[in-house]
């Protein structure tokens, strides 16, 4: 069985080549997701997916705004529908704004496909700052809608270092199945970590199995200040600009609030820190002995895309790029358990962290009370 599947807000591909890499056979059956359609605002996200995603198939892919998009509800019938909704305004860095910001009121959209083209199942991705957005308001309201468009959802925070991704990458998945089926979503349990059948895979595994060819795509070597790499010579693995070993004139002159990641440099023997896709000097994550920050291949293997994967732009569209998408090999986990759950596969599973019955009931008890 195929499943066609619609994506909004595609990014560069990392879940659309996670749902195309996941299969289930059972029973002589085999359930699998196949690209349809899907939209970015971004030309060269639209570019990158196109030549990994659906070559065969560039006319299915939309570059805009959503928010000018007149032709959502002409794109094609789909059986299944994933959308990332931007999170810039529910991230847990930056001014926070949820609904009041420019994307947060773009999960709507989604929203709209659901009601309009009726996918049997869905998968919404967003940044674990989500729950706290305007106190909490914007998740319960999102989690409403979805309830409302005709969908049994179950939303928990996922680390994918818990599936094999060599990066501590938490995020909310929210994923739905239509009601008229009767099927209820299990979070799959974690695969890797502490007394768990595999150990975490460690930054080190990512990058440096196998070696990365000079000449591959994406793997332009960054080019530093010498006061820049005489700084990062100070900082011993793991440790960032704060390390109290740092000589007192080399060091970074800061009030205030400071970050962690800031010339962070990353344990080669534990995942990676989150992978960013902005941000400025400092942020670019940095080698756990040589004296510079990741080039955007390195960063694409702690995201898990294959070397063969070619992220299309200048080099800072590049790093937007993979800083923003779904680790593959996270989203490969998840959507196979989708594909296991509708085909009565059974499967590990945990509990979510929340129970969606009550949150929205506690959310209309509140609504009376006031």
């Amino acid at each position: 069985m195929i499943f066609r599947k619609g994506e909004l807000f595609n990014g560069p591909g990392g879940f659309a080549l996670g749902a195309k890499m996941a299969s289930v056979e059972v029973n002589g059956q085999t359930y699998t997701v196949q690209h349809e359609w899907s939209n970015d605002y971004s030309q060269e996200a639209c570019e990158t997916y196109i030549a990994n995603i659906c070559p065969d198939k560039p006319e299915s892919v939309y570059h805009g705004d959503i928010r000018q998009f007149k032709d959502l509800k002409n794109l094609g019938e789909i059986d299944a529908f994933i959308y990332g909704f931007p999170c810039n305004d529910f991230s847990l860095v930056g001014e926070k704004k949820g609904f009041d910001g420019d994307f947060g009121p773009l999960y709507t959209y989604g929203i709209r496909v659901l009601e309009h083209y009726r996918p049997q199942w869905f998968i919404a991705e967003n940044v674990g700052g989500l729950q706290s957005a305007n106190e909490g308001r914007a998740f319960i309201k999102i989690l409403t809608d979805m309830t409302n468009a005709g969908y049994r959802i179950t939303p928990h925070l996922y680390n994918f270092a818990d599936y094999g991704v060599p990066q501590s990458r938490q995020r909310i998945l929210i994923v739905g199945y239509r009601n008229d089926l009767n099927m209820e979503f299990k979070v799959p349990a974690p695969t890797h970590g502490p007394g768990r059948e595999n150990p975490y895979k460690t930054a080190y595994e990512a990058i440096m199995y196998p070696p990365i060819p000079e000449d591959a795509d994406n793997h332009d070597m960054p080019v530093h200040h010498e006061r820049v790499k005489k700084f990062l010579s100070y900082i011993p693995e793991g440790q960032n600009a704060w390390y109290e070993g740092i000589p007192e004139e080399l060091r970074l002159n800061v009030k205030g609030a400071k970050m962690s990641q800031i010339y962070r440099r990353l344990d080669k023997n534990a995942p990676s820190y989150t992978v960013t896709g902005s941000g400025g000097g400092g942020t670019h994550m940095y080698h756990w002995s040589e004296d510079r920050a990741l080039s955007n291949r390195e960063r694409a293997r702690l995201q898990t895309f294959p070397d063969h994967f070619n992220f299309k732009g200048k080099k800072e569209k590049v790093r937007q790029q993979v800083g923003m998408a779904v680790p593959p090999e996270g989203a490969k986990a998840i959507v196979e358990a989708v594909l296991k759950t509708y085909a009565g596969v059974k499967y590990d599973s945990i509990r979510p962290k929340w129970d969606i019955d009550q949150l929205l009931n506690q959310q209309t008890m509140e609504l009376v009370t006031v």
